[in-house]
């Protein structure tokens, strides 16, 4: 026997020895710590307050353990967190995390200015903030103020309603009335200005000062955080791919903790207490010696620790238990073939890269390469088998698919004018841009995608609810017919049911449905879909964005609601698309349809085989909608403005 031989077989006797006393420390230990994210995301305090998700403090807590535009300062002066609004900070003095509420006030009404006891307050300020992101809260009053007062007309009985002086003005004072109190009529009458500034609860209502200092509340939209807590996690948001994720000691997780998982990581931590606390340096050095040996004797690509992969197994159950589907299955090399080696891109996005290809047939696809970082296949099992089950005319067709190991492809029919997108937006293609659709197209490719959707949700064998309509998902042939794409976030229901379970929320802001924020609004139905493509729609009639999703806390005004006040007061709409009656006969109808769709309450909403109707019916016949914002309008018909508190 050679010398090396002798010493393989000892080496694997020592490892033998060994591995079954430490080999579950080893692998879980010392090449495995708590997952950085968990540690990250630890709730801090700020006062008396808990800051948790969707909250985090900016600069203390990184932006990845709460909601996009959450960030908090904690003002250590006075010890209680700050939260921007409309560039205008408030106090957090309570966060209600059981039922999403928290109660927020102006700092100036129990700090006024120190020299001159005065308010600071323009007078024509009113609070706003983004109806995707905060509401107010049930049970509140309105209470106004109004700037300018002369004290010496107000009656003794009103003096008690003073709260300080204007400032710039000291010899005018801030009045502070209950909006259904007798006696605005008169003090509006007595002020120079008059601002609707904010809302108590009723919980709090009485002295009308105390009342302010204590504020109002207001309710958040965030992903529900119980479950992942519940299973020892700690959430936090990817805004990579703008869903919420579930920190936990061992990795990330979609929803929720591993049990299994965290109690083994749990049992080993104790583990390792006890051996460190018996064996102390000794147990370390055998440690890194059976970790060494396994590193030389079974190097990772050695069969016994070569482990399969689970996504790849998930997937590979899903297309047996599926049996023979009509896309056809391909090798990656196929793929590298068919994309001539991935030389011609049209697209790419956090799903991953789209080529443009040719089959056997000379027959022009695009091939979708999905990343491999993403997800845990859910992405690609729910294209296979959504679409797989479908066959429309606004419907993108599956040619084909590659699992090949970690690769994963789809292939679809290619559509040479891409997608919706970049025909609309006139920041991007001036009117006067060849790529501007006229009204008569954008009205066919707005039937055309509520014909896709009804189809969706009622004229497949199963329903199938998208849950991520948008321009960039609505691609367009030689004709610019639409055809629905993307089915990444679907999910199939049986026929009759409508109502489905989902975690978090689904979709890309701007286009989701209040209630796949919080289901306080209401069960997640097709009613969302629906909610999606009024949002869309919208955007195509006015050639712009909805809402500035990059902007956290914007206060500027957008699209529905300029459009809304525009058609309640029968005014010329006064976009460029409109060129003759018949055009704007077609963009009012296509207007009041999207504002039938995102009506807040999924009940409200009509169906998508309603929608297509109301589209090909005469204007006239058609109601006006109510107004869908998430909190209550102004009380002003003369001012158009955002919600106002």
């Amino acid at each position: 026997m050679n010398k090396k031989h002798s010493l393989f077989i000892s080496s694997s006797l020592i490892y033998s020895y060994c591995i079954t006393i430490f080999y579950f420390l080893t692998t879980t230990t010392l090449c495995y710590a708590v997952d950085p994210y968990f540690e990250a995301c630890e709730p801090k305090t700020c006062g008396n307050q808990t800051i948790a998700y969707p909250f985090y403090i900016n600069g203390i807590q990184e932006p990845f353990c709460g909601y996009p535009g959450f960030g908090l300062t904690c003002d250590n002066t006075i010890g209680f967190p700050i939260l921007n609004l409309s560039n205008t900070f408030y106090t957090i003095n309570q966060i209600f995390y059981q039922n999403h509420s928290f109660r927020v006030s102006n700092p100036m009404f129990s700090r006024p200015d120190t020299k001159k006891g005065c308010l600071s307050f323009p007078p024509t300020q009113n609070l706003s903030f983004p109806n995707n992101m905060f509401y107010l809260a049930h049970d509140q009053t309105e209470v106004r103020l109004f700037f300018g007062c002369d004290s010496s007309k107000l009656p003794r009985s009103l003096q008690r309603n003073k709260i300080g002086c204007s400032a710039g003005n000291e010899t005018s004072s801030v009045v502070a009335l209950y909006a259904d109190d007798k006696n605005v009529s008169f003090v509006s009458k007595n002020c120079r200005d008059e601002v609707v500034y904010a809302r108590v609860e009723n919980s709090v209502k009485g002295e009308i000062q105390e009342a302010l200092r204590k504020g109002f509340r207001m309710n958040w939209i965030a992903s529900d955080c119980k479950e992942c807590n519940s299973t020892g996690g700690r959430c936090g948001f990817d805004a990579d791919i703008y869903n919420f994720r579930c920190y936990c000691t061992d990795r990330v997780h979609p929803a929720k903790c591993d049990p299994v998982a965290v109690a083994e990581k749990s049992q080993v931590v104790h583990i390792v207490t006890i051996v460190g606390s018996v064996a102390g340096v000794a147990s370390a050095l055998l440690i890194v010696l059976v970790c060494w040996f396994r590193k030389k004797i079974f190097p990772p690509t050695f069969p016994l620790f070569k482990k399969k992969n689970p996504t790849h197994q998930l997937i590979e159950k899903f297309l047996k238990e599926h049996g023979p589907l009509s896309a056809v299955r391909y090798n990656y090399s196929d793929i590298k073939k068919i994309t001539n080696s991935f030389k011609n891109i049209l697209g790419k996005g956090g799903y991953g890269s789209v080529y443009k290809g040719k089959l056997h047939d000379e027959h022009n696809v695009a091939v979708k390469i999905l990343s491999e970082s993403k997800g845990n296949g859910e992405d690609f099992i729910n294209e296979v088998a959504s679409i797989s089950r479908t066959s429309h005319v606004n419907v993108v067709r599956l040619l084909g698919f590659c699992l090949d190991g970690s690769k994963k492809a789809l292939i679809y029919e290619y559509m040479p004018n891409g997608s919706l997108e970049k025909f609309i937006y006139e920041e991007k293609n001036p009117p006067q841009n060849d790529l501007q659709l006229d009204c008569k197209t954008l009205y066919d490719i707005a039937i055309g995608v509520a014909r896709g959707l009804e189809y969706l949700h009622r004229g497949c064998n199963t329903r199938i609810l998208h849950f991520d309509i948008k321009p960039h998902n609505i691609l367009l042939d030689d004709d610019f017919c639409p055809k629905i794409s993307d089915f990444g976030l679907s999910k199939i229901c049986p026929k009759k049911e409508s109502i489905v379970s989902v975690f978090g929320a689904r979709g890309t802001p701007g286009y989701i449905a209040p209630e796949l924020f919080s289901r306080n609004f209401g069960e997640v139905s097709h009613k969302s879909d629906v909610y999606s493509y009024g949002m869309m729609v919208l955007e195509m009639v006015g050639r712009r964005k909805n809402i500035k999703i990059e902007v956290d806390c914007s206060s500027e005004l957008y699209f529905p609601h300029w459009i809304y006040k525009r058609l309640e007061l029968n005014q010329d709409l006064g976009l460029n698309c409109i060129k003759n009656e018949m055009d704007e006969e077609m963009v009012r109808k296509m207007t009041v349809v999207s504002l039938w769709c995102i009506q807040t309450n999924p009940l409200n909403r009509p169906s998508m085989h309603k929608v297509v109707e109301m589209l090909e019916a005469n204007l006239q016949v058609l109601e006006m909608p109510p107004k869908p914002f998430l909190s209550s309008p102004s009380t002003s018909p003369t001012h158009l403005s955002s919600e106002i508190l």
